[in-house]
């Protein structure tokens, strides 16, 4: 091999990179500027620096309720508060976050097709008759003159000998081979050329992902809170969640240590909601929706429950005894008479109730009994029973035909709050009727409100793809080598040139058996050197 000659850049073999161009437009600028993987490299840190950022302090979407100032002021000081004043408490949500996103993608898409391009035209025209000179520039090379078997062969015949075995013994290493007379090339593992740009792949459908969940639909996370005994429709979806049963079990004061323990206060061990999950067919967001019941189990902590995507998890509770109904009947004051017994449910109660010959129409319902400032009757809370109150329309003997109205407190406390009998007297109600429990056997009481969290991710699935995609491009990279061999042979002269993207001993090795099929000395064999392994 001629020493001062250098070996060849089998990258591309030859093949140009639009990056590489001498005249240049702007646009050729722009596409160098993302193609350049210092440039990328920059971006890497920039978006690893940005995604460190955000994970300092809890971000504004992990909590409930967005937590303003003065909750980073008062928890982390004044760094907390310049956390919140520099935007830094929606990092991921941010835009200078999402364009440096954007950026790396477009450098990653950029840069593979800088690269892809050229490396496929290469690989695409790959021809086993070489020039000799070709073959002296590669890394491995070999050359010797090849006696004739027997004194009567031709150079010719000979040549054509060696053509033959050499195709034979690169085929029985599992090279591919192709031949143009006495030139023969053999080329394995073509395809692990591919595995940066199918990392690349994957790395771009990861920043899609990450991107594309920023938008609306592709995620869900609600906070649900239900009352023992209620069903709530979980925002945003055709699902609906129903509290069964809630259970809390607390740690004995001789279980905890220190402060606790000193002050006996109550901590929870363990808390649990019996839930079902039903999936809404009809009416749904409505006030009598039509629902299937879709799958049922406990939730507990970091134990969700489950559904096609959906997951529950239990995130916290509070005690709030509430009235969940309550069984009463209409009593004839004069009399003492009872007129049957009906239930009043303190959510979504019936309309209409009969008891004995009279009837009971729902004219209005309070959930928390409250008089604003002109002193109508409102109420403070929309859902929530803590003060229940029903106005009634009753109708039978000795009323008027269009009814009289009557107003009921389930608690006693509200009845001498709100003056129930002094209101139902003014009306003429008062005397002659009284809606009573027979006592609390008769009172349904919920104990606990449960706080669930509903998560829903469309793009899980997706970034398993991308990571799988990742990883066969890691493998075929790391584990498999493209490698190829030429030989030709001019008379009674044998020329060899070798190549592989890496593990040159191991081309060596693989050379070596060729020549050893062919009975030559691997004696001349020789790697010549240079900065760094070609890729």
């Amino acid at each position: 091999m001629n020493e001062t000659q250098k070996p060849l850049d089998m990258r591309y073999d030859g093949a140009p990179r639009r990056s590489q161009k001498a005249d240049k437009h702007w646009l050729d600028h722009v596409w160098s500027f993302f193609s350049s993987v210092k440039v990328g490299m920059w971006l890497i840190v920039a978006t690893l620096v940005g995604a460190a950022i955000g994970s300092v302090y809890p971000q504004e979407e992990s909590f409930l309720t967005p937590p303003g100032i003065e909750y980073y002021t008062e928890r982390y000081g004044w760094t907390g508060r310049w956390y919140y004043l520099l935007g830094l408490s929606h990092t991921y949500t941010s835009w200078w976050f999402q364009l440096i996103v954007i950026m790396l993608g477009t450098s990653i898409v950029i840069a593979s097709l800088d690269r892809a391009i050229p490396l496929y035209k290469a690989l695409k025209k790959q021809k086993p008759d070489r020039s000799v000179e070709f073959l002296r520039r590669q890394l491995l090379t070999y050359e010797t003159d090849v006696p004739p078997a027997s004194g009567t062969d031709s150079p010719e015949t000979e040549a054509k000998r060696l053509a033959d075995a050499a195709e034979r013994a690169l085929a029985k290493q599992g090279f591919r081979t192709s031949r143009a007379g006495n030139s023969v090339m053999g080329e394995k593992n073509r395809w692990s050329r591919w595995g940066p740009y199918v990392n690349h792949l994957g790395l771009i459908v990861f920043l899609l992902i990450v991107l594309v969940r920023t938008l609306p639909g592709f995620t869900l996370e609600e906070y649900v809170d239900v009352l023992e005994g209620d069903t709530v429709r979980i925002a945003g979806t055709n699902y609906y969640v129903k509290n069964e049963r809630f259970t809390v079990e607390f740690y004995e004061n001789d279980e905890l240590r220190g402060q606790f323990q000193e002050e006996e206060r109550l901590v929870p061990k363990l808390f649990r909601t019996e839930a079902v999950i039903y999936e809404c067919t009809d009416r749904c967001g409505t006030s009598d929706p039509v629902l299937v019941e879709a799958t049922r189990g406990d939730i507990r902590v970091n134990h969700p429950l489950q559904y096609r995507g959906l997951s529950v998890y239990q995130f916290g509770y509070e005690a709030t005894p509430q009235i969940r109904s309550v069984d009463v009947s209409l009593i004839d004051k004069k009399t003492g008479e009872a007129y049957g017994e009906f239930t009043l449910k303190t959510v979504d109660p019936d309309l209409a109730y009969e008891a004995g010959p009279y009837k009971l129409r729902l004219h209005n319902y309070y959930p928390e009994f409250a008089l604003d400032a002109n002193g109508e009757p409102t109420s403070v809370s929309a859902e929530r029973p803590n003060a229940p109150a029903y106005i009634f329309m009753i109708t039978g003997p000795g009323l008027p035909e269009e009814g009289a109205s009557y107003l009921y407190f389930p608690r006693e406390i509200d009845k001498e709050r709100f003056r129930q009998d002094d209101i139902n007297a003014a009306v003429g109600t008062g005397e002659m009727f009284d809606i009573r429990a027979g006592g609390m056997e008769d009172v349904e009481i919920s104990t606990y409100t449960s706080t669930l969290t509903a998560r829903k991710d469309l793009t899980v699935p997706y970034l398993l793809v991308g990571g799988a995609i990742c990883m066969l491009g890691l493998v075929m990279g790391f584990y498999w080598q493209h490698r190829r061999i030429w030989l030709r042979i001019d008379g009674s002269r044998l020329t060899l040139g070798a190549h592989t993207n890496k593990n040159w001993h191991g081309m060596k090795q693989e050379t070596a058996k060729l020549l050893a099929a062919l009975e030559l000395d691997a004696a001349g064999l020789s790697v010549t050197s240079k900065a760094g392994d070609p890729t």
